[in-house]
């Protein structure tokens, strides 16, 4: 019976294969730089209720579709993020080859929102009854200095309803990130007095100070067990080779997987700088985004549903630890992973491709995740909140 039941999910799965690529492609094709969304957040909202779906859309242009359930249990959350990394003027063009599928965020996360809108549709050609609602999300402010802002939102809208979350991105078929590598990301800014690098010599040098903060971080040691990082990844000052700096500053990333370490880190960071306080010189600090980190336990049975599912479909999940939009409820005690897919390269970049055929076991284990829902997977998110 099972087998003929799966036969059946994996026909009907082949023949909506064509329409999530076109619908993926179409998604693409709508520029989403994070903070403007609003265009794709439209497009993807009309799409929900031309499937008959409950819709609302909120100030930040999250968009959440609701499937009523039987109301006897709690809801599910599914989650894919709207926005990408790419400024607006970017040229956006979608190519499509011999299995596969190429244009910048096409994966990341394209191919995640169009997985929702059609998992709607084979629920309902299914027919699929869920005990609780499920929550369809397009939400803003995954990617960069969004700083997970729209899955906020919605944990704080929806949170205590919710038995689990699971977010979804086009990449990474097999993954379940069940940790939150948390981050405290700043601007650090220097400001001196400047003048002329030979007759104002002496003056303290905003490049100087800050190279000099730098340099001393790079110096901290940090844990490689629980895994902990820092990056200057921006740089920015001064007037002229023949200038003493006026200003300087530089944008930092501290991360970690454990909540203790990256206040640690963030401790350190803010010596340094106090020890670098000189007469005649400023410093001032921005944060520009924080995100909490934690860790959905492995025997979490939103954990090991996944990785049966993954397992039933032939494939060995790798349990990993990335910075999602599940870093959010998993931070306010709602069970909460990451999956993934399809298997691609280049996320992040021009050239970003998906490849097409895997998309079928993606879409089977979204399927399969929401008919088992919620068969033990909400029955500790109550206990661990109150925690």
């Amino acid at each position: 019976m099972q087998a003929r039941q799966d036969e059946w999910l994996a026909s009907l799965i082949a023949e909506h294969l064509p329409r999530i690529v076109d619908l993926t492609a179409r998604i693409c094709a709508i520029p989403a730089p994070t903070f403007h969304e609003a265009e794709r957040s439209r497009f993807v909202a009309e799409q929900f209720r031309q499937r008959g779906l409950a819709v609302e859309v909120d100030d930040l242009h999250n968009v959440v579709a609701r499937r009523p359930g039987e109301g006897r249990a709690p809801a599910l959350l599914l989650a894919a993020h709207l926005d990408t990394v790419f400024p607006p003027d970017t040229p956006i063009a979608v190519e499509q080859g011999e299995g596969w599928l190429q244009g910048p965020g096409i994966g990341d996360n394209s191919l995640g929102l169009a997985a929702l809108l059609t998992l709607a549709d084979l629920l309902q050609a299914a027919g699929v009854q869920t005990p609780g609602d499920l929550l369809l999300a397009a939400n803003v402010g995954e990617e960069g200095l969004g700083n997970l802002r729209g899955i906020r939102a919605l944990v704080d809208r929806y949170g205590r309803e919710l038995g689990a979350v699971a977010a979804v991105e086009g990449h990474n078929l097999g993954r379940v990130t069940h940790i939150a590598v948390g981050s405290r990301r700043l601007r650090l800014t220097v400001m001196g007095p400047g003048g002329h690098s030979w007759g104002a010599f002496g003056q303290p040098s905003a490049i100087h100070v800050l190279a000099s903060i730098i340099a001393e971080l790079t110096r901290l040691p940090v844990p490689k067990e629980p895994k902990t990082t820092y990056n200057v990844g921006l740089i920015e000052g001064g007037v002229s080779v023949n200038t003493i700096a006026p200003s300087a500053s530089a944008v930092i990333d501290l991360r970690s997987v454990d909540p203790a370490e990256l206040a640690r880190l963030s401790q350190s960071l803010a010596a340094i700088v106090e020890r670098h306080r000189i007469e005649g010189v400023e410093i001032t600090e921005e944060v520009l985004g924080e995100r909490p980190a934690g860790q959905t336990p492995i025997d979490a049975p939103i954990v090991q549903a996944t990785v049966q599912v993954l397992r039933e479909l032939g494939l060995e999940p790798v349990l990993d630890a990335s910075s999602t939009d599940a870093n959010i409820p998993i931070a306010r005690g709602i069970p909460a992973v990451c999956i993934g897919l399809t298997r691609g390269r280049g996320s992040h970049t021009l050239q970003e491709r998906i490849e097409i055929d895997p998309i079928r076991l993606g879409l089977a284990q979204l399927v399969r995740l929401v008919e088992r829902f919620p068969v033990g997977l909400g029955s500790e998110s109550s206990s661990a909140r109150a925690s």
